[in-house]
């Protein structure tokens, strides 16, 4: 179990005061078995005229921000303390019938995934299904489901370049395959159609990300004294909101998927929300009225740190 602290701030700039519509965020992540919230605290400026909760279709945490005022500046500052208890690493317990693929899913199930196991996106070429099928193809037999799985979220991680990108939307899966580049967003399309086109329930998830070699750097006088965790390993998205996915296996339920760091298991991986559709899941959207001229940008900082207790303490 580790106890973390997410800190995600979001500042929109503009040249002259301007007007805003409703902002629709997706910052705080659901309890479950894995996560358990101990604190959660949310700063908006200018101060919203009205705030409303919400859950979405998926049963996210949504927060709905009404404004009254104009600003030349909104900022939406969140803070997250939670426990975390993820899976640390690949083993779970599949299901016998479903250990080796392919398998189908059980008659009571298919109702409920089959949207989440239905192509969405065009692949007129069999580009990406022919990527996936790479994984099938065994030499002693049918494959195991879990070590496919795993190949293919580190293939992921291991051929194609990570490039971040702050623009709204991502990039078609055969356009992530064909140009060997994308950021978390795109990966985690990516694999879900990929996943898809072999049977697979997949959805998308938005979330925060935990670097531990990061968090040690930070800690200055730790490293110095040597506490630091010097054999972190660095991953890649931290920093911003991060994106991976969950794959359904029977007895295993839903299972993280990190193609962007090649993580199996969620260890490090927060959750915020769910969706069928990367579009479903934008952690902060809204409209602002005023001329095109006038946005002068937009800053994201994610700041993920554990919380230790004091030496004194633990030795004790």
């Amino acid at each position: 179990m580790q106890t973390l602290e997410v800190h995600h701030s979001t500042v929109y700039r503009y040249a002259r005061p301007v007007r805003f519509g409703d902002h629709r965020l997706m910052f705080r992540p659901r309890d479950s078995h894995d996560l358990r919230l101990l604190e959660t605290g949310l700063v908006i400026a200018p101060k919203p005229a009205k705030v409303r909760w919400l859950h979405d279709v998926f049963g996210n945490s949504i927060a709905v921000a009404s404004f009254d005022t104009e600003a030349e500046e909104l900022r939406f500052e969140s803070h997250i303390r939670l426990n975390h208890y993820p899976l640390d690493g690949p083993q779970f317990e599949i299901e016998d019938y479903a250990a080796t693929y392919p398998f189908s899913y059980s008659a009571e199930e298919i109702p409920d995934l089959a949207r989440n196991a239905q192509r969405h996106y065009p692949d007129p070429d069999h580009l990406v299904d022919d990527w996936a099928k790479r994984f099938v193809v065994t030499a002693g037999g049918p494959p195991d489901t879990r070590a496919m799985l795993a190949a293919m979220t580190l293939a992921i991680k291991e051929s194609f370049t990570y490039a971040s990108r702050h623009a709204e939307g991502t990039q078609t899966p055969v356009e992530t395959l064909t140009g060997g580049t994308g950021s978390c967003r795109d990966f985690a399309l990516f694999m879900m159609e990929a996943a898809r086109s072999l049977g697979f329930a997949a959805r998308f998830v938005s979330g925060y990300l935990y670097d531990p070699a990061a968090d040690a750097a930070a800690r200055k006088d730790e490293a110095k004294a040597g506490g630091g965790k010097k054999d972190a390993t660095p991953v890649v998205g931290a920093g911003a909101t991060h994106a991976w996915v969950q794959i359904y296996l029977p007895g295993a339920g839903w299972v993280e998927f990190d193609p962007t760091n090649g993580i199996v298991g969620g260890k490090s991986l927060i959750r915020v929300a769910v969706a069928r559709d990367p579009a479903q899941a934008c952690p902060l959207s809204g409209a602002w009225y005023g001329d095109a001229a006038d946005y002068l940008g937009m800053t994201v900082d994610v700041q993920v740190t554990e919380v230790r207790e004091p030496a004194e303490k633990a030795a004790a």
